[in-house]
């Protein structure tokens, strides 16, 4: 016999075997005992919750000859006929792939014939909201109204996409995300039937992985189990087939980065690229690392509901918190968050976050008001160990100390041309109408103009220079800027990736949207 996936396998026959949504549960069961059952339903929320697990049991519940406490008894013909999928009772559609108007005329044609056994015919579409429009004018009539013997479930992971005359037509259940202790739980209770050893720790990494779906959980469980098939499940075990970080790496890299520790940071980097671990998802497990550092900081009570993790690591991570600011936790979250963003479309991805690393260790590489606090902060650090200030930190400051006069920022045109002008003030929506990677790559752009009256777009970030420096890249640019103004545009590609700051060398456009300016 082939092998069944553990989420098939152990896929719940009655009611009490559903976990994490107890108040669905119990208002359909208590729906079944009073004979109180609706028409239609409408199950929504993320994947893996129960919502087709439900609506199976549901509908065995109501054909079933010997209910017990509302929950089907397993037993009786109607229910070994729908659990082996032999039902013409209960009609599963896959919306997906049925979502024309007559797939769902055929539905409608279909349910003027009354059930050949049991009480009612179950109709459960799932995926509903891929429905065309035509199909959902066509259901509405039977939605609203259908025979006493037929009974709709629609199940949705994206509600918001449904028409509001089919939800009004429907009882509503919301599936909530199962907690990290409820998925943990029942995969302990799963492993011990299946006489299989794994650490309790590596079983909450899962859980925590699965982001609130059971399914999800079962699933990556059992990549971990095939991965190492007759061995204890350790916590390092699925740390491995799961491409993950151990979390002491993040309050190692942590450390370095307060130290302003760019080679460490590198070196680190090296470790965890070596290790085969998943880039994208190591920066976003760092950028949650810090978010719950934000929150030990930041909160007094309550931080075991907002933070799922044993004692011992909570006590540890308010040690770390304790010895970081706050600011420099959100300028953190910040850089990485936006990394976030531009490492998805990368394809040197370990080039992006070093960069983002240096960029961190190297404060004076930002002028933002926050990476000027860090400035300070260096400083201040430096002169309290006796050490003195160096170009190599603070390049910046360093001249200015050492009386070097910084270069004469450039002066404004006699006139801006208006076709110029036009384009800084729809610049936002040129950004919007192109496509990625350059959407992302341009959001970081700013707007200058050189003596010569030429429009110029500054980067500084090596990346998007580099990249917006390709010929092919630089004239889609300049086509999309033409076709905006519908006139022949040049522009200049500039960087600002020599340390200096965009307004000292640089004329900053946007500031002068709303001044009166002559026009040529």
């Amino acid at each position: 016999m082939s092998y069944t996936a553990l989420y098939r396998k152990f896929r719940p026959d009655i009611f009490e075997d559903v976990k994490g949504q107890e108040h669905i549960v119990t208002t359909l069961r208590n729906q079944i005992k009073a004979d109180r059952i609706g028409h239609a339903y409408l199950f929504t929320g993320t994947r893996g919750t129960g919502k087709t697990t439900i609506a199976k049991l549901f509908a065995k519940a109501v054909n079933c000859e010997n209910p017990i406490d509302g929950s089907p008894c397993g037993k009786c013909r109607s229910c070994q006929t729908i659990s082996a999928g032999a039902s013409v009772n209960v009609i599963e559609i896959d919306a997906a792939s049925n979502n024309g108007v007559d797939n769902i005329r055929e539905i409608v044609d279909e349910v003027s014939y009354s059930p050949v056994e049991g009480r009612y015919k179950v109709y459960i579409i799932d995926e509903v909201h891929m429905l065309s429009i035509g199909a959902f004018n066509a259901l509405l009539k039977t939605l609203e109204e259908p025979p006493s013997y037929v009974i709709f479930i629609l199940a949705t992971t994206e509600v918001h996409k449904l028409p509001i005359t089919i939800l009004s037509r429907c009882q509503r259940y919301d599936f909530r995300r199962i907690s990290i202790d409820t998925i943990a739980d029942r995969l302990s209770e799963l492993m011990e039937k299946e006489q299989v050893s794994v650490e309790e720790r590596a079983l909450r990494y899962i859980a925590k992985t699965a982001d609130g779906s059971m399914r999800d959980a079962l699933s990556l469980l059992d990549q971990c189990i095939a991965f190492h098939f007759g061995e204890t499940l350790t916590y390092d075990k699925v740390l491995d087939v799961l491409g993950a970080v151990d979390t002491s790496v993040f309050a190692r890299l942590l450390e370095m980065l307060r130290e302003y520790d760019a080679m460490g940071c590198i070196s680190l980097l090296e470790e965890v690229v070596m290790q085969g671990r998943e880039l994208t998802q190591f920066v976003t497990e760092f950028t949650w690392y810090l978010r719950n550092l934000m929150l030990a900081k930041t909160s007094d009570s309550g931080l075991e509901d907002m933070i799922d993790m044993s004692s011992d690591n909570l006590t540890r991570l308010k040690g770390e918190a304790g010895q970081i600011e706050l600011g420099d936790i959100m300028r953190y979250i910040r850089i990485f968050s936006e990394l976030s963003g531009q490492i998805k479309y990368a394809t040197q991805k370990r080039i992006l976050i070093e960069m983002t690393l240096i960029k961190l260790c190297r404060p004076a590489m930002e002028d933002s008001p926050d990476a000027l606090a860090a400035r300070v902060k260096a400083i201040e650090k430096n002169i309290e160990n006796g050490i003195a200030v160096s170009s190599q930190h603070m390049p910046q400051l360093a001249d200015k100390a050492q009386g070097q006069t910084p270069p004469p920022k450039r002066e404004l045109p006699k006139a801006i041309p208006d076709d110029i002008k036009e384009i800084v003030s729809g610049w936002t929506g040129i950004i919007s109408q192109s496509s990625q990677p350059l959407h992302s790559y341009l959001k970081n752009a700013r707007l200058s103009i050189d003596d010569k009256g030429r429009l110029e777009v500054v980067f500084s970030d090596g990346i998007c220079y580099d990249y917006m420096s390709k010929p092919e890249n630089h004239k889609q640019l300049e086509n999309m800027l033409s076709n905006f103004i519908q006139k022949e545009v040049l522009v200049e590609i500039k960087n600002t990736d020599d340390g200096q700051a965009f307004d000292e060398n640089y004329i900053d456009l946007s500031k002068l949207i709303n001044m009166e300016i002559e026009i040529e």
